[in-house]
This record gives C-alpha cells, structure tokens and sequence, in this order.
C-alpha cells in the first residue's frame, strides 16, 4: 500500500464527511451515525455513537475491499466549561485547518473562540495512536483518543 497515496485519501475522506458536514447515510447499526464519502475506486465510512460522550470507527476500503481504519473514543471532561455543541465547533475548526494542511498526523495546535485545541500523536497511516484534547483556560475539558492502521488480510 502507498502510504503517501492513503495519507491523501484519508484526508480528503474525512475533510469531505465529519468536517465538512457531509450528508448523514442511513444507520448501518441500530442508533448509529454514519457519514460516508466515495471516490472512484475509494470508500469511507465514519459511524459513531453518542454525543458529548462518544465512540466510533471510520474504514476506507478500495475496490471494496478494507485497507484501514480507525478507533477513536472521545468525552467532556468539564461540562461546566464546554459543552458538546462548542467542543464539536471547536474541532471542527482545527481539524479543517489541519486538513488545509494536507495531513491528518504529525501533531497539531490550534486556538479557537472556545478553547485551545492540541493533538499529539505517533506512528504514521500504517499504525498509529493518538490524543486530541481541548484546553480552556489552562483546564483539560475534552478529551479524544484515537489508534488504528493499516488492515491485512
């Protein structure tokens, strides 16, 4: 697998769906959100549960078969600094202008209207885990971990 190649698809993919508010697909489990994107040979699909407390798994197959995914977790810490509606706006944000950048790895700081967003991360599109959480005045408020990799047969 090219990674460089995948790097670029999983960026387009998830820029296309969660932060650039993609159209929602039909729940593919009971009480899912599902967010889709397909280009050509490539598909994506980011389904999750939950709301300020949520978990998820997003897979890009090729000519349908899947070559990788993702596991993430994420929870308000301090629900009396954030709440959901603001900690989505504030990653949606910081994800787009990481996005801009061409990647979805590599570590990353962004300071928004509603906090400080900061992801620290290791490994690369083959295998990797990481850590997004948001600051707000000095105060851990959110927090998302997240892994995953390549997937072989």
């Amino acid at each position: 697998m090219d990674i460089e190649l995948l790097d670029r698809v999983i960026v387009k993919a998830k820029a296309a769906a969660y932060v650039g508010g993609g159209e929602e697909n039909r729940s593919s489990r009971a009480r899912s959100r599902d967010l889709a994107w397909r280009e050509g040979e490539w598909r994506y699909l980011d389904s999750y549960f939950g709301g300020s407390d949520f978990i998820g798994q997003e897979i890009i197959w090729r000519d349908d078969v899947p070559v990788w995914g993702m596991n993430y977790y994420g929870f308000i810490l301090r629900p009396d600094l954030i709440d959901a509606s603001r900690a989505g706006a504030t990653i949606k944000a910081a994800l787009s202008a990481l996005y801009e950048q061409g990647r979805f790895l590599g570590g990353f700081e962004w300071i928004g209207t509603h906090g400080t967003y900061i992801d620290e991360n290791s490994g690369d599109a083959s295998r990797f885990r990481g850590r997004e959480i948001i600051m707000v005045d000095g105060r851990q408020v959110y927090a998302l971990d997240y892994g995953g990799g390549l997937v072989r047969p």
